[in-house]
C-alpha cells in the first residue's frame, strides 16, 4: 500500500507539473479589420508541437463590449498560428472589436482594435 501511495505522490509531484509547463495561452493576436468589406481577420499566435491536441480551441468576437460570435475549433491550422475571419456588417468607424483566443489546455488572450475609416 505504501508503494502505491509513494508512486502516486511521485507521479503527481514530477509528471503533472511537467505537462502543465507545455500548456500556454496564445502569445499574440494580430487583428485587422477591412472597413470596406466589413471583414475582421485575426491571426492568433500559439506555438505548439502538436496542433491536434494542444491548439486554439475557441475564439470569441466582441463588438463594443458585447459578444457577437463564439466559435469552437477542432484543431489548429498549423504549429504556429490559427487564422480566423468573420463578416461583421454592424461594425462602424469608432466601434471597438475584440478577439479572444483560448488554448485547449490552459489560458486565453484578448486583443481589441478600434474600427478606422479606410
Amino acid at each position: 500500500m505504501r508503494r502505491v501511495i509513494l508512486s502516486f505522490i511521485v507521479c503527481f509531484v514530477f509528471f503533472l507539473p511537467a505537462s502543465i509547463v507545455y500548456a500556454h495561452p496564445p502569445s499574440d493576436i494580430k487583428v485587422t479589420f477591412d472597413q470596406a468589406k466589413h471583414i475582421l481577420t485575426a491571426v492568433i499566435v500559439h506555438n505548439t508541437s502538436n496542433p491536434s491536441k494542444h491548439y486554439i480551441n475557441k475564439v470569441d468576437i466582441g463588438l463594443n463590449g458585447k459578444e457577437i460570435i463564439s466559435q469552437d475549433i477542432s484543431w489548429q491550422d498549423n504549429g504556429v498560428e490559427q487564422t480566423v475571419s468573420y463578416l461583421i456588417p454592424d461594425a462602424n468607424v469608432g466601434d471597438i472589436l475584440s478577439v479572444e483566443g483560448y488554448c485547449s489546455i490552459s489560458g486565453k488572450l484578448k486583443r481589441e482594435i478600434a474600427v478606422k475609416a479606410n
